[in-house]
């Protein structure tokens, strides 16, 4: 009996990283994401010179605080 309380034990724990490092994860990509897609940007722009450098780069000047105000309810912008 005690060995089947050590297993699901060592599950919880497992579980427990696994939520910490989600959590850790999502925190860090909250931080850096203006900084994501402004590089990201930068690279559609040397990618391609057309009409998607200058979506890329008007898209790039918004917040992403900004950009989930402005979305509806299908998840598009207005």
């Amino acid at each position: 009996m005690k060995k089947q309380n050590k297993r699901g034990q060592a599950m919880v724990e497992y579980i427990i990283i696994v939520v910490l490092v989600a959590i850790a994860a999502l925190a860090v990509f909250a931080a850096f994401s203006d900084t994501i897609r402004n590089k990201l940007s930068g690279a559609v722009t040397e990618m391609d010179n057309g009409t998607g450098a200058s979506a890329a780069q008007a898209a790039a000047g918004t917040r992403s605080q900004d950009t989930l105000k402005n979305l509806t309810a299908t998840g598009t912008g207005q």
